[in-house]
């Protein structure tokens, strides 16, 4: 359920506020999203691992307060992101 190094390298290039840019808060919620729909796509095929179910829980909350920081500094670009991420903010 972890992400490949490959992948990890994909969002980041991707997401990236600047070249060296690998922490920023738009490619922190591009992970956590990742994570969370393999997450999802798990519990789906596993309905009884509640251990993975809180883990997700707690995935979805960080992305929330993450999505709430970015909202706060600039609204353009927390709607250019959550469109570009596919999620509902």
């Amino acid at each position: 359920m972890a992400l490949t190094q490959l992948r990890k390298q994909e969002l980041i290039s991707n997401y990236q506020v600047h070249e060296t840019d690998t922490g920023s808060s738009e490619v922190q919620v591009a992970m956590l999203t990742e994570r969370i729909n393999r997450l999802s796509e798990h519990l789906q095929a596993n309905k009884k691992d509640h251990s993975s179910r809180r883990g997700l829980l707690k995935l979805i909350g960080q992305r929330k307060r993450l999505l709430a920081y970015i909202q706060q500094g600039s609204r353009e670009k927390y709607q250019a992101l959550i469109a570009r991420l596919g999620i509902r903010g």
